[in-house]
């Protein structure tokens, strides 16, 4: 029978572990965010971005940055996935 203290262990360095591989993935997406600003890249400005402003109003919705975003992100994590596996 296993001990209850090393099943509250294990719980624990998964959460340990599963907080920072979030934060990492945070820190990476801050700093994609940050270098696509200083590249100058037209994140959030491409064709297929909805923007509407009217007077007093305005209205903003990434959807082709959103889809680009998705795409990236899911290579680079289907990537690191496969390295990891082996």
């Amino acid at each position: 029978m296993e001990n209850p203290r090393n099943k509250r262990r294990n719980q624990v360095e998964i959460l340990a572990r599963t907080l920072m591989i979030g934060g990492i993935v945070l820190f990476l997406v801050g700093g994609g965010i940050y270098l696509s600003a200083k590249l100058g890249l037209p994140l959030g400005r491409l064709p297929g971005d909805i923007r509407i402003e009217r007077e007093g109003f305005s209205f903003y919705f990434p959807l082709a940055s959103s889809i680009l975003v998705s795409v990236v992100l899911t290579i680079v994590l289907n990537v690191i996935v496969r390295i990891l596996r082996k």
